[in-house]
C-alpha cells in the first residue's frame, strides 16, 4: 500500500515467470550457451576438408576437426574430456586410445595391414576386411571384395591422429561410415575389435592377424568368431563408444 509502482512492478514480473514454459532457466540457458561458446574454440569439424568418392573425406586431418594450438595448453585428461563430450553428442564412433597401446597397434599394422572381423548378426556374422591406409582403417564387407575387388567402396574410415602423441601421450580416434550398410553400433563393434586383435597381450588373438596376412591358407575364419564369443565382442554390439578411451 505504501508503494504500490513497486508492487505492481513486482506482479509483472511474477507474471513473466509463470508464461515461462516448464523447464525453463536462465542457468540452462547460460550453461547451453556456454558448451556452444566451447564448441566454437575448440572445434572446426569440415573447414577444408574434401569429400571423395563414397562420401568419406580425404585427407581428414586433426587441424579440420579441432584448434589444435587452444588444446595444447590442456592436460591429456581435459582434451580426452573435450573430445568426449563434443562427440557424445554424434552419430558416430570415436576414442581416445593411450600412447603406448597405439605405438603397439601401429607397430603391428606395418607388419600386419590387413585382417578379416566379423560382424555379429541376428543370424550369424557377417565378415568385413580391415586395410589400413597410414593412420586410417577402412572396412568393406567380405563380399564386396570378393565381387569388385581393389574397387570395394569404403563402408566405414576409422581415422587416428598421433598429433598429440608425443606432448600428451593421447591419441585421438573418429570415424566416418556410409549409413546405408552401417550403423554405429556396427562401427563401434568393428572399432572394438580392433584394439581386440591388434592392441592384445595374448600371443594366440594377435596370432590370427599375422597368419591372415603371411600364412592365408592356414586362415581359419572360425577362429575369429570364436575370439570374439570369448572376449563378449560376440553378442550385438549396444550403442556407445568404443573402448579404451582413457
Amino acid at each position: 500500500r505504501s508503494s504500490p509502482d513497486v508492487f505492481e512492478s513486482r506482479m509483472e514480473k511474477r507474471s513473466e515467470v509463470k508464461k515461462q514454459p516448464v523447464g525453463h532457466s536462465k542457468q540452462g540457458e547460460f550453461i547451453r550457451c556456454m558448451e556452444e561458446k566451447a564448441r566454437q574454440i575448440f572445434f572446426a569439424e569440415g573447414l577444408g576438408s574434401k569429400t571423395s568418392k563414397g562420401g568419406f573425406t580425404k585427407d581428414k586431418t586433426l587441424d579440420s576437426i579441432l584448434n589444435v594450438e587452444m588444446v595444447k595448453e590442456k592436460s591429456a585428461e581435459e582434451i580426452t574430456q573435450i573430445w568426449n563430450q563434443y562427440f557424445s553428442a554424434k552419430d558416430t564412433v570415436y576414442a581416445v586410445i593411450p600412447a603406448d597401446k597405439f605405438d603397439l597397434m601401429w607397430k603391428r599394422a606395418q607388419n600386419c595391414p590387413s585382417f578379416l572381423y566379423a560382424l555379429p548378426r541376428k543370424e550369424g556374422y557377417e565378415f568385413f576386411v580391415g586395410q589400413w591406409s597410414g593412420t586410417e582403417l577402412h572396412f568393406t564387407s567380405l563380399i564386396n571384395v570378393q565381387t569388385q575387388g581393389e574397387n570395394a567402396p569404403s563402408q566405414l574410415v576409422l581415422y587416428h591422429y598421433p598429433d598429440l602423441q608425443k606432448e600428451k601421450g593421447i591419441v585421438l580416434m573418429t570415424a566416418e561410415m556410409d549409413s546405408k550398410f552401417l550403423v554405429v553400433q556396427d562401427a563401434q563393434c568393428l572399432a572394438n575389435q580392433v584394439q581386440l586383435f591388434y592392441a592384445t597381450d595374448r600371443s594366440e588373438t594377435y596370432a590370427l592377424v599375422e597368419t591372415f596376412n603371411h600364412r592365408s591358407n592356414e586362415f581359419k575364419y572360425m577362429s575369429v568368431i570364436a575370439e570374439l564369443e570369448q572376449s563378449g565382442l560376440g553378442r550385438e554390439p549396444r550403442p556407445g563408444q568404443a573402448s579404451d578411451k582413457s
